[in-house]
């Protein structure tokens, strides 16, 4: 027995299809994707309920007659420092890059259906389906296995992750941790205070999540912020919460700022505390805050040398609108489109070379160590490190109709107004996909999972700016690079770094 439905688009274009009631909802998509020869989608009915999956037409109630929309999702990507994943228009994922940090999902490519969001640690992702459900994948010790609580994992409405752990949001404001128990994986010690809660942010090895009467409660290594029980009095009506790699920034509803974990990295706000008034925005380097105030002005605080210290800049700063960083630099837009830049020039804290070119800037995205702008024109403008993205030119013909820009560590992919992609920087870190781009079709975003290099790379380069990349030190190897880096800062007397080594010892060792 078979079935006749319409399938509309929003421009008003429909098609006819007839159709057997045996055949599955995915049959009757790619029918509908190839009568009407556009990109990938979804089938919706009337209810708005998406139609998909190994269900039959009689199971789901399709009837001759039926008007169904069709529903273009651009591609979306997801990525961070040796793999991507992308999301395409009909909610399926394409991933690419390291596999054992994510880049190959094929063990989980029958269930990565209808997928909605992707976040990722440093070596896994893990997706929410459209039905709340969770599909993880990657490295199990950074959470790519979730099958301990993937009975608890339903009505999902968000994800948050440390390096190593992953924490999901249910619909009734509860949480679901998993991954590496002392990087918030275990969460069973406030799991009783974790009800109500709006927002989750994350350092590297901790988590802070904001109740919906504006209090907090945190988990995971103490050091990186897991442990507010010295300042918790102080956070009461928290509007949300910001990040360095050890260290949390609270905005309460007065505008003022509560700070706590590593000092170095902007736990101690101490010195700039009576200029954070009327806070709008925060934003982070690995080791250093950035606040817009309520005025167009910044200050900032945390490791003078990755972007703590603007007082260079400080005439300059004023009417910001927004702010972006890379591990060390911070760049500002201000009203009138222009924008500035500090911070090591090593991390594109100095963008005076394209200066002129940086005209009516509408957005800016970054790598660890690049910046890149998307103009009124949906052109773009990059800088910083060439090998971490900061030199497009090899692409720039391509960089037109750019709608959106995701990062990886040390590589951009653009999303064009077609639903292509464009990417450069490290081929490695995500930035070469040719071995993907005839799927790369209507994407909707990136996600990117961090390896254990950008730890290392940004304690060194804290330490040592003008530090070099470590294959251009003949250091081919994870374990090489450690040993370079434990003899360079073995002798140190910077406080907490036989703890940043004992870190190292732990991502390696995995």
């Amino acid at each position: 027995m078979s079935v006749c439905v319409t399938v509309t688009l929003m421009s008003g274009k429909s098609v006819q299809i007839t159709s057997s009631l045996d055949c599955t909802t995915d049959e009757l998509r790619l029918q509908a994707e190839k009568a009407l020869q556009c990109g990938p989608g979804r089938l919706v009915d009337a209810s708005g309920q998406a139609l998909t999956g190994e269900t039959s037409l009689y199971q789901s109630g399709v009837k001759t007659g039926d008007i169904l929309m069709w529903h273009i999702r651009q591609v979306s990507l997801a990525a961070k420092n040796t793999s991507v994943a992308a999301v395409l228009g009909d909610g399926s994922v394409v991933t690419w890059g390291d596999a054992g940090s994510g880049g190959d999902s094929r063990c989980v490519k029958e269930q990565l259906k209808d997928v909605r969001q992707i976040q990722s640690t440093g070596k896994a992702f893990a997706a929410i389906l459209g039905d709340g459900s969770v599909v993880s994948w990657g490295a199990p010790t950074y959470g790519g296995d979730c099958s301990l609580v993937k009975e608890q994992l339903k009505d999902v409405q968000q994800i948050q992750a440390t390096g190593r752990a992953f924490a999901a949001i249910l619909l009734d404001g509860s949480v679901v941790t998993w991954g590496f128990p002392s990087c918030g994986g275990d969460s069973s010690s406030v799991r009783e205070q974790l009800q109500k809660v709006r927002q989750i942010q994350a350092t590297r090895r901790a988590f802070a999540a904001v109740l919906d009467d504006g209090s907090v409660v945190t988990w995971g290594t103490s050091s990186c912020g897991g442990d507010c029980g010295a300042i918790q009095e102080k956070l009461k009506d928290v509007q949300h919460i910001q990040a360095t790699r050890r260290a949390f920034a609270a905005v309460l509803r007065d505008g003022s700022v509560v700070t706590w974990g590593d000092a170095v990295c902007g736990g101690d706000c101490l010195l700039v505390r009576e200029k954070l008034k009327d806070v709008q925005q925060i934003q982070a380097t690995s080791f250093a805050f950035a606040a817009i105030l309520g005025d167009g002005s910044v200050v900032t605080w945390g490791d003078a040398v990755a972007g703590g210290d603007s007082s260079s800049s400080q005439d300059l700063l004023k009417s910001v609108q927004t702010i972006q960083a890379t591990a060390g630099a911070f760049a500002a837009i201000l009203s009138d489109g222009s924008v500035v830049s500090w911070g090591p020039a090593a991390y594109g804290g100095d963008c005076s070379v394209v200066k002129d070119q940086l005209e009516r800037v509408q957005r800016i995205q970054a790598t660890q160590k690049s910046f890149a702008a998307i103009l009124l024109d949906r052109s773009v403008v990059t800088w910083g490190s060439d090998s971490s993205g900061g030199d497009c030119s090899a692409v720039r013909d391509q960089l037109k109709d750019v709608q959106q820009i995701q990062a990886t560590g040390h590589a951009f992919a653009a999303i064009l107004g077609d639903g292509s992609v464009v990417t450069w920087g490290h081929a490695s870190s995500g930035g070469d996909s040719s071995a993907v781009q005839e799927h790369l079709l209507d994407v909707q975003h990136v996600q990117d999972a961090e390896g254990y290099q950008e730890l290392i790379e940004a304690y060194f380069d804290r330490r040592y700016p003008g530090w070099d990349d470590p294959p251009k030190l003949g250091l081919s190897s994870p374990v090489h690079r450690l040993k370079y880096l434990d003899q360079a800062l073995r002798s140190s007397d910077e406080p907490g770094i036989d703890e940043s080594l004992k870190e190292l010892d732990e991502e390696v060792s995995d």
